[in-house]
């Protein structure tokens, strides 16, 4: 595996400090719990009041890049951008780079949940095959030429109507058939595991070298 060279304390060789350009306060959560121990420092975009930035981009990647690179440029640090969705068989690909907003702009993890069943309703359950989705970009700068990129997906089908009370977004009518369980009642630490953002953060770590 081809690990990548970033920044690094002089002291004792361990990254320097990255944002993660996320204002969602779960992704912060999931991300910042799979990064504890870790040799590198994750630091909130809150703290540098960055403001949000259009996510203009047509793909996961690109939204990705363009978060990476607008944190980048406000806090002169290296920076970490997630962006990730439900990406469901019957919907062609909806609600996909759309899913924070699925139901309109500002719209809640309920009302975004509540316009999925009412879309897909009927549907057979053989025919609800859906997967999350998970990009990360890591940029040593804001004008950095090579960004290091890994994704990750998981693999599930659309319930009926939710179950559980735990995780955010689409968790709950997301069904983890290896699990037997919706993604909303798994226990955190097994979510961040198996997850597409524990994935994504797995070969992420592998390919700058960061370890425990």
């Amino acid at each position: 595996m081809t690990r990548v060279t970033v920044n690094t304390h002089p002291q004792h060789g361990t990254p320097t400090q990255a944002v993660l350009a996320s204002s969602n306060s779960g992704k912060l959560a999931e991300l910042q719990a799979m990064l504890h121990g870790l040799d590198m420092d994750i630091l909130p975009q809150s703290r540098f009041a960055v403001p949000e930035v259009a996510e203009t981009g047509l793909s996961f990647v690109e939204n990705a890049l363009i978060k990476a690179r607008h944190c980048a440029e406000h806090t002169g640090l290296p920076a970490i951008a997630d962006d990730s969705g439900l990406v469901v068989d019957a919907l062609h690909g909806a609600p996909g780079i759309y899913s924070a907003r699925y139901a309109g702009a500002g719209a809640t993890d309920e009302q975004n949940v509540r316009k999925l069943l009412n879309d897909i309703n009927g549907v057979p359950q053989a025919q609800r095959g859906a997967r999350f989705y998970c990009v990360l970009v890591f940029l040593r700068h804001a004008r950095d030429p090579m960004p290091v990129i890994s994704e990750g997906a998981w693999e599930g089908y659309i319930l009926d109507a939710p179950a559980g009370s735990g995780g955010f977004g689409y968790d709950p009518v997301f069904f983890v058939p290896d699990q037997g369980c919706s993604a909303a009642q798994l226990a955190a630490p097994v979510k961040n595991r198996i997850s597409h953002r524990g994935q994504a953060l797995a070969r992420l770590t592998a390919l700058l070298g960061i370890q425990a």
